[in-house]
């Protein structure tokens, strides 16, 4: 989750246990400006307290202005990150989103998840997950010499259900483990996916497609009065030469051509 440089300033300075008086004694910036730059209506602030705070703070520039999430080792050397160059390629790339991959790998639970891995990959249990069957397969050989029980009998079923799946077991232990940080993160960014903002495209998308799919509805006019919603433009006060040319800019979308959309469809 992003901080503003609002409470990137404020968590540093906790952290730190100083008040802003203490602050201003340490930096030599006044009480009254620190308080500026961590309150909700900051505008600004000068490259002097910028470069100021970050040096007091051990931080990089570049994290007080919300510009990289890297606080604690700013001159990191990549090569002791012992990254491969297809995994850099893939970070500066852009097709996933970094911020939550680091949520992913900080997460408490990701060292197991890793371990278990491991032990998949490597095969690691293969020799554990063959003896323990072994003995299974050893029992219920002596049971069936023994007593020839039928393929129904309870207890040599119980034989049968513990003999294990090593591949489907330790893929199931993966996804357990999967599923539990999936669901923390989910659980950590609640709050990112409720919070819808008020001008939303989606609910005048929806009202554009309720207007066309109605009995009595124009579908081109539903979706040219869905251009003029975003932006921002009166429909009814545009002249018959300015509709005109909506109409022709708006061709040149899939608006006009299908203004309903198809389930299961893009």
């Amino acid at each position: 989750m992003e901080l503003s440089i609002q409470e990137r300033l404020k968590d540093l300075r906790v952290e730190r246990g100083l008040t802003l008086e203490q602050l201003a004694e340490q930096t030599h910036l006044s009480k009254s400006a620190l308080g500026s730059y961590e309150a909700d209506d900051f505008k600004d602030i000068s490259h002097y307290a910028l470069i100021k705070l970050a040096k007091f703070y051990g931080v990089t520039a570049e994290y007080l202005l919300g510009l990289s999430e890297t606080k604690n080792h700013p001159n990191a050397d990549l090569a002791d990150l012992r990254l491969s160059d297809d995994m850099i390629e893939l970070l500066k790339s852009g097709l996933v989103d970094n911020s939550l991959l680091c949520e992913l790998a900080t997460h408490p639970d990701f060292p197991r998840l890793m371990a278990d891995l491991e032990i998949y990959v490597n095969g690691i249990a293969t020799k554990q997950v063959q003896g323990a069957n072994a003995i299974v397969d050893a029992v219920s050989a002596t049971i069936m010499k023994r007593h020839n029980p039928g393929l129904t009998d309870p207890q040599l079923r119980q034989l049968v259900t513990a003999h294990i799946d090593e591949d489907s077991f330790c893929r199931h232990v993966i996804q357990q483990d999967i599923n539990k940080i999936a669901l923390d993160l989910r659980e950590a960014h609640r709050d990112d996916f409720f919070s819808v903002p008020e001008d939303n495209p989606l609910k005048g998308f929806l009202q554009a497609v309720d207007e066309a799919a109605s009995e009595d509805g124009d579908p081109e006019q539903a979706s040219l009065a869905f251009i003029c919603k975003r932006l921002k433009l009166n429909l009814k006060k545009l002249s018959e030469d300015e509709v005109k040319w909506l109409k022709k800019i708006a061709e040149k979308s899939d608006l006009l051509k299908n203004p309903n959309p198809q389930r299961g469809r893009k």
